[in-house]
Order: structure tokens, then sequence, then C-alpha cells
């Protein structure tokens, strides 16, 4: 059997992230006489497998690359010598696995097993919940769903033990392969064939409970009196049963602030989604014998994503089993000495019957936290981790740079620190120590829960003060964006409310989507942008809750941007559509969410258009769209900045003369600046191939291909509008 002996790299490809796959040269692979997603040994201090797959261009012969979780798995450090040979793998009959509580007790085998599949592995190896999403026989996106859902953002840090295969050896997850949790799996999901409802949960310190103290003593209060006293209701005349629903975003800590008030009571709880995947009949059963356990020895019962369990469905109606399912919650309720508890991050899809005084006749909020609660939840989750310095990271600072941050976001960004910390310590042989640059560098990796499953501006390091244009631009975003938001008080001050919207107006191609990206990275905001026809939908009301949630997500991220780009084609003056009514009910959505009963807090809505005079003039008074800013088209000292600022990557020969070249193309926006660099660098490259800079002479003959893109007359009209405003 042949073996190759090569050099172990990292790979650090986000692609091949902890996915089990190893990366050869081409020739590496035709000298072991395999394919590419073949299975092969790596053996180090120890032997472990996995897939095969071709490396880029430019990677040598003679190296693997393999990601941070392999190296450890084939005890390797980077650089050492590693041994690669072909490998026998069967299709695995059964594989157990062992990770946190968190998983163990939230993630199902099916899902499990969802994960892994197509994954190589042997015992003592450690796996990640990444989907391998490479090659034949790999995962679908909905084991990425299922996790999201069940475990929250942490599901893409999360790494698991194999404690043994079934037959021994390396093996790869079949999809008719048993995946289960090994040892401790007291919590695990409940199944059709097995619906135990799960009784033992890890619990917090009280006082850990950063953001809510206050609603975790009001539970507590209720808890007592309906429980410990219910004698005291009933001399009053008032039933002692207790149903709380708890809301709040994903990922809060609703659950968890839930088991740490009930650490002390018998606590039963059930899983929304996993239950209400099972069929009509396994979902009673189900419920139905978690409440007889209550019942049995009184205690609470919690079900977390009831909204999952009872929905309300497309039509409005809930689901014929929900009747049922109600009916054995309102049967454990009116039992003495029990309370029950849901939890839910949509209560707008939950069925309204949960709310119904004889199941849950209170209600409590957790709020997202603001940058002072993630330091302090910051601060516990790094309380026991070692630092360097000792004591000396700087959390306010990540704090102020995680808006819309759950608890679970924070968790998952620890865990990519601890990663980065522990790759570094492996590396160099050192002792294991959190620096502020692995919190840094893991903002770049995650993403806050609010946002998992929306498109968002890129940010990027460009701030307002490398825009070397757009003076006055400039000043209006920071007076209208920043300033509400830096200095709040300064406007309680003076008893007066920060404007609420800005709409940017201007030619195409001038720069006021770069501005906005500016404005937010300089701000430490979250940008929510949807461009104009995003949010039309023929059927009736959809384009109205995508509105409504466009505006829940910009709160719940707070401080937030709501970028609506292209604004004049969602916002048109009312009465002049043909499209039955869908624009003018999008206006109608949008004023209220603009200048509606529920405020906006700490969110600023943008909009941006070059046709200003077809926005409903509605938009645009007072409390809406209120301040407009005109976007002018680059003058020749600003297109000089301009193109010294995309000049900075292009090697320009000495005979290129930016002022000059900047006084000559007027009409020509800030993007055909851009593209006329761009075009003159391949003008170079169609000169030789070899070319070290870009000349004169490639500059003038790219004028020729870039032509300027500004129409007088559409800029003498926005000007005139201008004017008129």
């Amino acid at each position: 059997m042949t073996r190759l002996t090569l050099t172990a790299r990292l790979n650090t490809s986000a692609l091949d992230a902890r996915r089990g796959v190893v990366r050869l040269h081409a020739e590496a692979i035709a000298a072991l006489g395999i394919r590419e997603w073949d299975a092969v040994s790596l053996t180090g201090s120890r032997t472990t497998a996995a897939v095969v797959g071709v490396a880029g261009p430019g990677v040598p012969a003679g190296t693997a690359l393999l990601d941070d979780v392999t190296l450890s798995n084939a005890g390797l450090r980077e650089d050492a010598t590693v041994v690669v040979a072909p490998a026998t793998v069967y299709g695995a009959r059964s594989v157990t696995v062992t990770g946190s509580k968190l998983a163990m007790g939230s993630v199902s085998s099916a899902t499990l097993r969802q994960a892994l599949l197509g994954k190589v592995m042997t015992v003592g190896d450690t796996v990640s919940l990444l989907p391998r999403d490479l090659g034949p026989g790999t995962s679908t996106s909905a084991a990425t769903t299922a996790l999201a859902t069940a475990v929250g953002i942490t599901w893409t840090s999360e790494l698991l033990t194999v404690a043994s295969v079934d037959p021994a050896g390396p093996v790869s997850v079949q999809p008719n392969s048993v995946v289960s949790w090994g040892i401790g799996t007291e919590s695990a999901p409940a199944t059709a064939s097995s619906p135990v409802p799960r009784t033992e949960h890890p619990t917090v310190a009280f006082d850990d409970l950063k953001g809510a103290h206050a609603q975790a003593g009001k539970l507590t209060e209720w808890l007592k009196l309906a429980l410990d006293e219910p004698q005291l209701l009933e001399t009053l005349g008032a039933p002692a049963h207790l149903g709380v629903l708890v809301s709040g975003p994903a990922g809060v800590g609703k659950a968890t602030m839930v088991r740490t008030v009930c650490a002390d009571r018998r606590l039963v709880e059930l899983d929304g989604p996993e239950v209400g995947a099972l069929a009509a009949e396994d979902r009673l059963s189900t419920v139905a014998q978690a409440t007889a356990t209550v019942r049995d020895g009184g205690g609470v019962l919690l079900i977390s994503d009831v909204d999952a369990l009872l929905p309300l469905g497309r039509d409005g109606r809930p689901e014929p089993v929900s009747s049922l399912i109600l009916a054995e919650l309102r049967t454990a309720i009116s039992a003495p000495g029990v309370a029950f508890i849901a939890t839910s991050a949509v209560p707008d899809a939950l069925d309204p019957r949960v709310r119904a005084p004889d199941v849950c006749d209170r209600e409590l909020g957790l709020s997202l936290p603001d940058a002072a609660i993630r330091a302090q939840l910051l601060e516990v989750l790094l309380r026991d981790v070692p630092t360097d310095p000792p004591g000396g990271l700087a959390l306010s600072e990540i704090a102020d740079r995680t808006p819309g941050f759950v608890v679970a976001d924070l968790c998952a960004l620890v865990r990519e620190a601890a990663l980065r910390a522990a790759a570094r310590a492996s590396t160099h042989g050192a002792e294991p120590a959190l620096i502020q640059d692995d919190l840094a560098g893991a903002l770049t990796v995650i993403r806050p829960l609010s946002r998992s499953s929306t498109e968002e501006i890129s940010v990027g390091s460009v701030t307002l003060d490398d825009v070397g244009d757009m003076v006055a631009t400039k000043q209006a975003l920071t007076e209208a964006v920043l300033w509400p938001l830096q200095h709040p008080d300064t406007f309680a001050r003076l008893g007066v409310d920060p404007p609420r919207g800005v709409l940017l107006y201007g030619p195409p191609g001038c720069g006021k989507t770069f501005v906005v990206r500016a404005l937010a990275s300089t701000g430490r905001l979250s940008v929510h942008a949807v461009k104009g026809a995003e949010l039309m939908d023929k059927w009736v009301g959809s384009s109205e809750r995508a509105v409504r949630d466009l505006f829940k997500r910009a709160r719940d991220s707070a401080p937030s941007l709501v970028f609506l780009d292209e604004i004049d084609a969602m916002a048109p003056r009312r009465g002049q559509s043909f499209d039955s009514g869908v624009t003018d009910r999008v206006v109608s959505a949008l004023l209220t969410e603009l200048d509606g009963i529920e405020p906006l807090r700490d969110v600023v809505v943008l909009g941006a258009t070059n046709r200003p005079d077809l926005i409903d003039p509605a938009l645009l008074r007072p409390g809406r769209l209120e301040k407009l800013v005109f976007v002018e088209p680059p003058d020749a000292d600003a297109r000089r900045d301009i193109l010294a600022s995309a000049g900075k990557s292009v090697p320009l020969a000495d005979d290129v003369d930016l002022d000059a070249i900047a006084a000559e193309l007027d009409g020509y926006s800030a993007a055909d600046c851009v593209a006329l660099l761009r075009e003159a660098a391949l003008t170079a490259m169609r000169r030789s191939i070899d070319a070290a800079d870009v000349t004169m002479a490639d500059v003038e003959q790219a004028r020729e291909t870039v032509r300027p893109s500004l129409d007088p007359a559409q800029v003498e009209s926005l000007r005139q509008f201008a004017d008129k405003r």
C-alpha cells in the first residue's frame, strides 16, 4: 500500500473549517491511487481518518492542508510530518458520540446523523457539528436549519467526541447509520418511540443572569405564591394555578432563566420544535406523558419554543391536534402544585389560545442586552479563563462592537476566540491564554443570531474619516444618525427627539451605499439592507409582513440601520399603481413602522434613491424620512480623492498625475472613477502580462472604454429638487 510522508499545514479556508476534509495536491492523490472524496488515514502521534479533497493552486505537492480539529485528531502540530495512506472505510452501523450538555439535551438523533453524514471518523476523534457539505454523500441545508433551531448560533463551534463505532476501525456515517448520544443522555430528546420528557438541565447562578434579574425575581415570586403558599391566593378568592409565557429574542436566555429560577424545584421540560416535528399522535402522547409526570408529585412543566408545538397555521387557524394538547395542558395546570411555563421567540406565530386565562395568564419579556449588559455577560463567560495580560482584556470595547448579540452569540464568540487561542498555544507549545486579538478576530466570524438568516451590508473597516469627499453629506448623517446614538443624554436634556429617518438622493454611482457602509462602521451599527422590489409579493399580506419582519430584526439588533435602497420602487406615490394595491399597502406599512404607536428606539431608517420625486410625500414628512440629504456628483477635488483612495492598491507609474486626470473627468461618478483605474490595470495587463505598474498611457487608453455615466439632465433635475426642499 502506497504511503506518502507530507508536511502538515493548517488549512485556513472557511469553506473547509472543521469539516473533516484534508486537502492534497492532485499529484499526491494520484500517487496514492485514490480519487477525490475517498478516505485516507493520517498518522502523527495517533492515527485518524478523513476525506481527501484537491488542494487549490499554489499548494506544494508535499503539503497536506488539515483543519485545526483534524490536526488535533492526528496528534500533529503545524509543519510536522504526517503519513498519509489510502484507508478502507466501512459504512457505520452505529456511532455513539458525546458533547456538551446543551447539545446532548437539544439535538435529536436524526439531526445529529444529518450533521455528521459523509464524515469519516474513528474512536477518540473530535468532530464538529458543521455539515461536510463537500463532495458526494454529504448532508443538506436541513441539518443547518435544525441545528440553528435546536442549539442556536453556538452550533457552529460545537465539538463532539466519538465514543464508539460499529464496525471497528474508520467508518463513514451513512443515511441508515444509527447515530446516538453516549453516556449522560438523560436529557436526550424525546422521540416517537420513547417520548420521555427531559428532567435534568444545567443551570447558572442567579447573579449571572445579567439583564434578567427583574424578570427572574418576578417569576420567583409568582412560583412561590402559586406552589408554596397557594392558601394566600385561595383566601383572597383567586385560583392558585400559574401559567407564564416568557418571550424574547432567540438566544437571549429565556429557558436558562427559567431553569435557574426552578433550580430547587422539580422541572420537567419538553422541546417544542422537537416534539412539534413528530406525528400528531406522537405529539399528543408526548405531551400527555409530560403532563402526567408533572402531576405525579407536582413541579414545573417547561415547554421551550412553544410556538413550534402550538403554531398558528398559514391560514390563521391552529392545527386540530392543538386543541387536544391545550386540553392536556389545562388539566395539568389545574392540578395542585403544578405550574406551566412556555418560552417563545416569535409569540406572534403562537396559537392565541395559549394566552387564555386558564393556560398562560401572565407574560414576561426579556429584552436584547445593551452594551453594558453585554460587557457584564462577557465578564461572566470569561471569569475562569486565563488571559494575557491577566484581567487585561478590554471587554467594553468588544461589547461596543457586538450590537444585536444575545448571550448565545457571546458564547459562540468566546468559543471561537478560545479555538484561536488553543491553535496558537498548540503551534508554539505555550500555555493557553486568551488575548484581545482572539476576541477581535472572532468578531469577523460570528454573526448575531438575529441576522443569521438575513443578508446585510458588509461593513468592513472603512469609516467616515476615510471618505475624502462628501463633507456636507457626512456632517448631515453624523448629526442625524450618530449623535442620537452616541449622545442620547444631550437630546433628552434639550427635550427634543432625534430624526427618525434620512433620505439620501443623488445620481447613480455617487457613493450613497458606500457612505452608508462607512457610517455603519463608524457607529458600530448593524445594517439591515433591502432593495426596492425585494419586499413586493403578490400574496395578500406577505409584503406587509416582510416590512414588519424587517423592522423587528432591526429592533432585535439595535443600535441598527435599516437601509432601504431604491426606495422609490417600494414606496411610490399611492393611488398611481396597478398592482392590486400591493405598493400602497407597503407604503402604509412603512408609515406605521416609522411613525406608529410602537416607537423605534436606537433604530434609524435610511432611504436611498435617484428619483426622489416619485416617493410618496407622506414618507418625507417630519417624524419619518424628514432629513433629506443631496449626495452631489463629485467635483474635481472629490474625484482626485476617490482616485487616490482607489489607487492605493494599484501600482501607479511616476508619470500618472491624479490631479490632471481628475480635472478631465467631468461627468464621471465615483463608480466611474474606480472603474477607470480598474480598466487601466487591465490595459496594462494586455500590454504585458508581466507589467509592474500602470502608466499614464494605460489610463488614457482606458478612458476610451470607460465613459462618463452621469446624465446632465438628471443631475440638474436633482439639483432643482434640492433647491425646492
